[in-house]
């Protein structure tokens, strides 16, 4: 049996989705906070349980009888994220729980300036002492994120940045039906796996993308941090978001983000999408 974390969200569920063309619903359990939120998945027949992160008491009936657990990682920024994953991790000892996949992501690391990537390489960790098998999913930066970066570049003709740097944006479709080959692949993948587009643009090289797409210039502006962070809090963002995101592109400066793997592409039997993919689809998630 599979058991699904956090698929009311877009990753995981459409990992689900995937799971469905080649398992019956019967083989699949979905774990939520709030089972209503699952309807989809209860109407094609995949058994709902409650459980809660922050509910350590909820998490092992949650997990009991796995074969394999997905476990999405916290996407709360202000949340203690390594202590919620540790009870989750704990519960699925408890339950017996015989491999668990995590969602974690390209550059976790304990030096990382992203706050995530320390939660991920911290979690992971948690993993290895766990004494159960683990496949780390370190997924590349999703790319939908990219639109939030680039903010109204087609309008203005401008990419404002705090500082410049490589990151392979992947798209998290992508990434969605690599875990579910992982997951179906029998335990093949052990331990840290990363899953990213076949390349890492810098925000100069996105510049360039995004002219040859809008047909008219784009230039990039790197602001330096401070004035960067000062611009986003003008425009209404709260500083705190915005100091969490300028983690992000310190990492990239430093090439947390640029390494690629072939891996993904291999897995997909094609090639990954590209930031040329997201910057000519007309609907964009922002």
């Amino acid at each position: 049996m599979i058991i699904v974390t956090g698929a009311t969200g877009a990753l995981n569920g459409a990992t689900v989705h995937h799971l469905l063309h080649t398992l019956p619903a019967s083989e699949i359990v979905v774990v939520a906070r709030d089972a209503a939120k699952a309807a989809r998945f209860a109407e094609r027949g995949v058994e709902i349980r409650t459980g809660d992160y922050a509910d350590p008491d909820s998490l092992p009936a949650a997990f009991a009888g796995a074969d394999q657990l997905l476990l999405v990682s916290s996407s709360d920024p202000r949340s203690d994220a390594v202590g919620l994953h540790r009870s989750a991790i704990e519960a699925a000892v408890a339950a017996g729980v015989g491999r668990i996949l995590y969602t974690s992501h390209q550059g976790a690391a304990a030096d990382t300036p992203f706050g995530p990537g320390r939660d991920h390489f911290a979690t992971e960790q948690i993993l290895a002492e766990s004494g159960i098998a683990w496949t780390s999913l370190r997924n590349g930066f999703y790319a939908h994120s990219l639109n939030w970066c680039l903010a109204d570049w087609r309008e203005t003709g401008v990419i404002r940045v705090p500082t410049d740097g490589a990151v392979s944006w992947t798209a998290r479709e992508d990434a969605a039906e690599a875990a579910a080959r992982i997951l179906l692949s029998d335990g093949a993948y052990d331990g840290p796996v990363t899953l990213t587009a076949s390349k890492a643009p810098t925000f100069t090289d996105i510049a360039s993308i995004a002219t040859s797409v809008a047909k008219h210039s784009v230039e990039i502006q790197v602001l330096g941090e401070d004035e960067w962070i000062a611009a986003q809090v003008d425009s209404g963002q709260q500083e705190f978001m915005a100091r969490f995101m300028l983690g992000m592109y310190q990492a990239a400066n430093r090439g947390f983000f640029a390494g690629t793997d072939p891996v993904l592409g291999d897995m997909l039997g094609r090639e990954p999408r590209t930031v040329s993919d997201l910057l000519e689809s007309p609907a964009t998630d922002r």
